[in-house]
Parts: C-alpha cells; sequence; structure tokens
C-alpha cells in the first residue's frame, strides 16, 4: 500500500513539474469537465448520500451538490482574473520600482475529507486546488462509504491518477498518506484528528489549512422576532440531524422570552417534520452506532422538553429540546454534532458573552437581535470563525466570504478567491529601474543617517 501511496504521489510531483497545471485554459477545462461529470451523476450523488446519511434529494442537492455546482460555476468565472499577477504598491525607499504579487500553485496537495458532508467536503477543496493549478490526492471518509465509493470512481475514470487521484481506505491509509511528501496538506473534521496532521505538517514544514467545530453559539436578546429566530435556529440545527461543524450548537436567549422561544422552536420541528419525525423522509440518521450512543448519553445532561425519541435500528435520535443543562456536562464542553440543542438563560449579555468565552473559539456565531448596539457588542467581545446575524450557518453559502476557524475550530479558510488563495503561494516580486540608482544605501555612510531616518519615516 505505501508504495503504491508514494509511487502516486511521484508521479504527481513529475506531472505538476511538467508544467501541465499552469495554464489558466488547463484549469478552466478540467473545472468544466468535473461540473459536467457532476451534473451527469446528480442522481447517483444523491442516492449515496441517502444510503450513508438518509438525506432527502432536497438536502442533498442544496447543502451538496448545488453547492458544489454552484462553487464550481464562479470559479470558472473568476480562476483567470484571480491567477493573474497583482499589483503591489512600491514604497520611496524602492524608487523607482513596480511591484507585484504573483499566484503559484503549491505543488500536489492531500485533501483529507469527512463524513458529515462527504461530496461538499472532497468537491469544494478540490474545486480551489485545481483552479490554483496543483495536482491533488483526495481521501474520503470510511465512514460515508457509499459516497466515497461513488467519488472515487467518477474521479478516478475521468481524471488522470497523475493530475487527480481518489484514495479510499481506513484511518491507516490516512496515516500512510500524511507521511508522504506532499506540498500541502488541507483537512476537514475534528479537533483531535487535526491535532495529529498538525503535528506531521509540523515536522515536515507542510503548510496546512485545518477546517474543524467547536461548540458555535446563538445568542438571542429580548428584541428577537422570537418566532423567526425559532424558524432559522431549527432550520441550522436539523439540517443533517445536526452533524454539522457550523450547526448551531446551544442557545443563549434572555430569560424573559425563553418560553416565547421554545413553544415556537417546538411548533417549528412539528412543523417541518411532523408529530412524528422519525416518519420523515426529510430528516437524516446518524452516521454509526457509535455516534449514536454518544449522542444518546446526552440525553441525560439535562431536562428534555421536547423530543429526545430514539432508535438504534435505524440509528435516529429526533430533534431534542434541553433546558437547564449542566454546564460541566459533556453535553455543554464537547461539540454536539447532533440534533440535541441544549439552552441557557441570561438577564444580562454580559452573561453570555461569559460564557461563551469559557470555551474555546467557535467555528461559527449566530446573534438574533434588532439591537445594533447588541449586535456591535457581540461582535466586539466575541471571536468566531464566522457569524450570521439573524439566521444560522448561511454566510457559509456565500462564495465572497473566506469560511474558516479561528483558533482551536480552525486555521485558515476557504471558499471563491480565499480557496484559491489558501492551495496558492503568492509570491511577492520587485522589479528595479536601471535609469537610476540613488547612492543613499551605499557605503561609506558619513552623514547619511539623519537622511535615512527622514526618508522611512
Amino acid at each position: 500500500m505505501t508504495t503504491t501511496l508514494a509511487e502516486t504521489v511521484v508521479r504527481q510531483k513529475k506531472y505538476f513539474e511538467s508544467g501541465a497545471t499552469l495554464p489558466i485554459s488547463f484549469r478552466i477545462e478540467q473545472l468544466k469537465k468535473l461540473r459536467e461529470i457532476i451534473r451527469q451523476n446528480e442522481n447517483r450523488i444523491a442516492e449515496a448520500l441517502h444510503s450513508d446519511l438518509h438525506k432527502s434529494a432536497f438536502e442533498s442537492y442544496a447543502t451538496e451538490t448545488g453547492l458544489v455546482l454552484k462553487e464550481l460555476n464562479h470559479f470558472i468565472r473568476q480562476t483567470r482574473r484571480w491567477a493573474n499577477s497583482r499589483k503591489a504598491k512600491s514604497t520611496i525607499e524602492a524608487f523607482p520600482s513596480c511591484s507585484y504579487i504573483i499566484p503559484e500553485p503549491r505543488g500536489v496537495c492531500l485533501i483529507i475529507a469527512p463524513w458529515n458532508y462527504p461530496f461538499q467536503l472532497c468537491m469544494a477543496p478540490l474545486i480551489a486546488a485545481m483552479a490554483a493549478g496543483n495536482c491533488a490526492v483526495v481521501k474520503p471518509s470510511e465512514l460515508s462509504t457509499n459516497t466515497a465509493v461513488l467519488i472515487e470512481e467518477i474521479i478516478n475514470r475521468n481524471f488522470s491518477p497523475d493530475f487527480i487521484r481518489v484514495i479510499n481506505g481506513d484511518t491507516q491509509t490516512t496515516s500512510e498518506l500524511l507521511q508522504q511528501p506532499f506540498d500541502m496538506f488541507f483537512f476537514t473534521g475534528s479537533p483531535r484528528v487535526g491535532k495529529i496532521v498538525m503535528q506531521v505538517a509540523a515536522e515536515k514544514l507542510i503548510p496546512v489549512v485545518l477546517e474543524l467545530g467547536g461548540k458555535s453559539p446563538v445568542v438571542v436578546d429580548e428584541s428577537a422576532n422570537v418566532e423567526l429566530a425559532a424558524r432559522r435556529i431549527i432550520w441550522g440545527k436539523s439540517i443533517n440531524a445536526g452533524q454539522t461543524c457550523i450547526a448551531p450548537d446551544y442557545v443563549l436567549v434572555h430569560k424573559s422570552i425563553e418560553k416565547e422561544l421554545i413553544a415556537a422552536m417546538k411548533f417549528s420541528i412539528t412543523d417541518f417534520f411532523g408529530t412524528d419525525q422519525q416518519k420523515s423522509h426529510d430528516f437524516a440518521r446518524i452516521i454509526h452506532p457509535g455516534h449514536f450512543h454518544r449522542l444518546k448519553e446526552m440525553l441525560n445532561d439535562g431536562n428534555v422538553v421536547f423530543g429526545g425519541e430514539v432508535s438504534i435500528e435505524e440509528r435516529f435520535i429526533g430533534l431534542t429540546l434541553i433546558t437547564q443543562p449542566r454546564l460541566e456536562s459533556v453535553l455543554m464542553q464537547e461539540e454536539i454534532f447532533g440534533p440535541l440543542l441544549p439552552i441557557v438563560t441570561f438577564e444580562h449579555l454580559d452573561e453570555a458573552i461569559k460564557l461563551i468565552r469559557s470555551k474555546s473559539k467557535p467555528l461559527a456565531l449566530y446573534i438574533f437581535s434588532k439591537r445594533k448596539k447588541v449586535i456591535h457588542k457581540l461582535l466586539q467581545s466575541l471571536s468566531a470563525g464566522g457569524v450570521t446575524i439573524n439566521d444560522t450557518m448561511m454566510h457559509f453559502t456565500n462564495s465572497a466570504l473566506p469560511f474558516g476557524g479561528a483558533g482551536f475550530s480552525g486555521i485558515g479558510s476557504y471558499h471563491g478567491k480565499a480557496g484559491f488563495d489558501a492551495f496558492s503561494h503568492l509570491k511577492p516580486v520587485m522589479k528595479r529601474a536601471l535609469w537610476l540608482d540613488i547612492p543613499l544605501r551605499y557605503p561609506p555612510f558619513g552623514n547619511k543617517l539623519r537622511w535615512i531616518k527622514k526618508l522611512m519615516r
């Protein structure tokens, strides 16, 4: 296995060094080819996602295939502009000169994808890598087996392995891949595994992007539109049964509207999925029994006021509202990554800020308020990978916004131009003129100190 992996990387390095991936026309042609392949396999992708996670056709397209096609269209339109050299301002010390930045591909990149959005989170970084002129090895998660097998088939059948190759396997395969001489790692997954990837990258001095997770809080103050807030919070929590890195993890609600918000959230759950969530065709399932049992144990960490239904046979856990969660419990200390929603009350905004700041920086922060001062204070007081105001998760859909973590929730960002730049080395260039050579910098320095001080103010 190691020999095969090593040979793959060697072949890709030779292909990259040949310059085949550098022409912009080649990159755009490959992106268009990928777009056509995905369009031809839309139904198969939806079937694989349903088999792995019980995702509905709508959810599969809206959160996976559709987002990928949208990102592809964006890159196809913008790659030529992003790949051009970029003017930079020159300084008076270097007069006369011109300065610019050349985006150059990093080389051969390793993309390690997770199981929760197994198609979208494989393809989005791959698109950026291709557009930036790289070769890539993609390692899907072995837990979303059907989607992983399909991705391997449609990519390896249609692209040269010297350019792009998908490699499936277990954690041992991932470990062996990390030992290969890649030029960049791009990892999406848990902080625990992210630390392992980071350690390998540090030992080899390899650039790395880590898209991790965390406990993404929702703050709802007394000025919020409660009905709309409830609807949008439940929507964000229900997508993929809460198995989303930016899903609302817990709600901090002003005490005066707690009952109203809970009632509205109960209504939204029933409105979305009926009185029996398990019978809904629109509600996903937990990925595997181990994660199911972990979530089931969390039901004991507070008062279940709605939901709590479970079925090990179907790996089903219904959307569940939990009040008075124990702050020291697993429910409130670890990222939930499931359909359980703890609700904590506050009387003063500083209480909410203090609780959020007691935890690692989250991947996302959600604020529901009509008050500019409240929004401003939360934005100034709290650090997060991204923020959506008066909704949840929607910032992820905007390719103009970099998507990434802060601190424990990740390093680096991607989507749109941020993704292109993440997979590029932005090479700075200065060109000096030959027609003038100011002697100030050359020895002997004599009384030049006062002049250099004036120049460099």
